[in-house]
């Protein structure tokens, strides 16, 4: 028999055709729907300032019809109006101003005080102190304004001088202190030093513009000044910044040609995936990198990066779980659209966004990613890790949760005003790592409360409350009255008691306190180190090269890291389910 070949070329050249019309018909519509949904709000906001019974103001309308627009999609979206880009290059771009280096605050009086002058600038120069209170700047008075509008007062052109008049406790007239303005430079890097005689320590507050190149000074000084054998990375509470810091910041740690981080949006032929390009300050050194639940977006991509490379180990806690890239686009009448164009992906593959925006609730509201929408991946030496929630730590500690006593100490400023007190009677102060307050200062603190208010309600406490409202509603409170009134009793026995149980911690917070009225943000940090659970933790796998390779090598429980917990019964009904199928 003989066979018949059917020429395909008109079959294809009809197929592309029809492939041409319905992708240019969908673009059609698209383009259709927009135009139609754009001449609709335009005409809507026309006739509202048209007919509306009160004078509206165009302005606000459509900034609120753009607000309420831009929420529908994720809290990263936002726009920009030319009012607010100052404070949004502050945020996102430069940390810096002409001021004189202090931050104020309103206290529950409405006094403005200042909360903590900038070592190194005008304010701290000059003797200004936290707890001071601002009484005029330039003969204006600020009683009765925002710590805002006394911000604004403050801040100037570069080299021009302003008086400011504070109250001191202690001092019996007010002190007179001029100042001249100069640019105040965050650094993103507020401190580097050692922990002990071989390991450094980088603390990294944000991934600003210059970041890379202080963590790179920070690590070259301290290699070459203190020829330390480990690192530790502090990325706590870093809510991140410019994507390619952060690339660069892990390209300090890895060898030229590795992935770092992948960019991928619906836009395909923009996505991209960063390299390290440099040769790096050391791919050797053991490195720990802390997180915490503040450890958010840049961060992540570091943290991420690091350990699927296998490169350093991550000691803390879950961090936010933030991948989402934004990208700004300039807008008419110098306004900004700050968008969410893409999603970034670690080198294993797995995606850190722990959010599920695209999926909201019917009343609007969002939810993590479903544990059976998550994905496993492995590490370059093939420990197991997963898509979705952030990145797990290989070493968990604790969170740090204060009592209910030491957080309403801290809510109500108590601590902040003994310090204060503290400052003013006592001139200096032991070095920052040796400060230690001793049981007779605790005593004084004790004595200081006296005539404070720092009354707390406890959730016990709420709960008794709900439970004597429902009884009184059922009738039934004489029943359960003598009861109630003991229960009631002995939780307030035990409140007493607090300022004894928490003394440590409470102590703890005092000390970090005072320490900074002397020496500052440095002093803290070096203040902490005695009593940071994380950091202790960072030292005992430094100090522990056997535990540390382990760690690497995802030997024994270091093998899985971050297992959502129903992902095993998913994959095993999965597997059952198909099973079933193939029967």
């Amino acid at each position: 028999m003989k066979r018949i070949i059917t020429p395909l070329k008109p079959y294809l050249l009809s197929l592309t055709l029809l492939s041409v019309l319905v992708v240019s018909s969908g673009f059609a519509d698209r383009y259709f729907e927009i135009a139609r949904h754009l001449d609709t709000f335009a005409s809507l906001y026309r006739q509202l300032n048209n007919h509306y019974v009160d004078e509206v103001n165009p302005a606000i309308l459509m900034q609120e019809g753009i607000g309420a627009m831009l929420s529908s999609l994720d809290p990263y979206t936002e726009y920009i109006p030319e009012s607010e880009l100052e404070d949004f290059k502050m945020n996102y771009v430069s940390k810096q101003y002409a001021g004189i280096g202090a931050s104020v605050f309103n206290n529950k009086a409405g006094k403005v005080i200042i909360s903590e002058p900038y070592e190194g600038f005008s304010a701290q120069k000059a003797d200004l102190r936290a707890g001071d209170e601002i009484l005029s700047i330039n003969g204006v008075s600020v009683i009765g304004k925002t710590s805002n509008g006394t911000t604004d007062l403050l801040k100037g052109q570069k080299g021009t001088s302003l008086t400011v008049v504070v109250k001191r406790d202690g001092e019996s007239k007010p002190l007179e202190k001029t100042l001249v303005r100069e640019i105040i430079t965050f650094k993103n890097v507020p401190y580097y030093g050692l922990i002990n005689d071989s390991t450094g320590y980088i603390k990294l507050d944000k991934f600003l513009e210059n970041a890379a190149q202080e963590v790179r000074d920070a690590m070259v000084t301290l290699k070459s000044k203190h020829r330390i054998k480990g690192l530790v990375l502090d990325l706590r509470g870093n809510g991140g910044g410019i994507v390619q810091e952060s690339v660069n910041i892990v390209n300090l740690f890895v060898e030229k040609g590795l992935p770092i981080v992948t960019q991928k949006g619906r836009v395909t032929d923009r996505d991209v995936t960063y390299k390290a390009v440099f040769h790096p300050v050391d791919a050797k050194i053991p490195l720990v990198v802390l997180v915490d639940k503040g450890s958010a977006s840049a961060s992540e991509i570091v943290s991420g990066a690091i350990q699927d490379l296998d490169r350093g180990t991550i000691i803390g806690q879950r961090t936010f779980g933030k991948g989402l890239v934004q990208q700004t686009i300039s807008l008419p009448y110098n306004s900004l659209l700050k968008v969410t164009v893409a999603k970034y992906y670690t080198p294993s593959g797995r995606c850190i966004q722990a959010m599920d925006y695209s999926h909201r609730n019917t009343d609007g509201s969002v939810t993590q990613i479903s544990d059976s929408l998550k994905h496993e991946f492995k590490t370059r030496h093939g420990r197991l890790v997963y898509d979705g929630s952030g990145i797990f730590p290989d070493v968990t500690t604790p969170e740090i949760r204060y009592s209910n006593i030491t957080n309403t100490l801290i809510s109500k400023m108590l601590h902040f005003d003994f310090a204060t007190q503290y400052r003013n009677t006592h001139p200096v102060l032991a070095a920052a790592r040796e400060y230690k307050m001793t049981d007779a200062e605790y005593e004084q603190f004790l004595k200081f409360l006296a005539d404070q208010d720092y009354s707390y309600t406890t959730r016990s406490e709420k709960y008794l409350q709900e439970l004597k409202a429902q009884a009184l509603k059922e009738k039934n409170f004489e029943n359960i009255k003598k009861e109630f009134d003991a229960l009631e009793s002995r939780l307030q026995g035990n409140k007493k008691d607090d300022l004894s149980r928490y003394k440590e911690e409470i102590k703890e917070v005092l000390e970090a306190e005072i320490v900074s009225r002397y020496y500052f943000q440095s002093g803290k940090v070096e203040n902490s180190f005695r009593n940071d659970a994380d950091m202790k933790e960072a030292l005992r796998v430094l100090n522990n090269k056997k535990l540390y390779v382990n760690i690497l090598k995802g030997d024994g429980t270091y093998k899985i890291i971050g297992k959502p917990k129903s992902l095993a019964f998913v994959k095993s009904t999965l597997a059952a389910e198909t099973e079933n199928i193939d029967n």
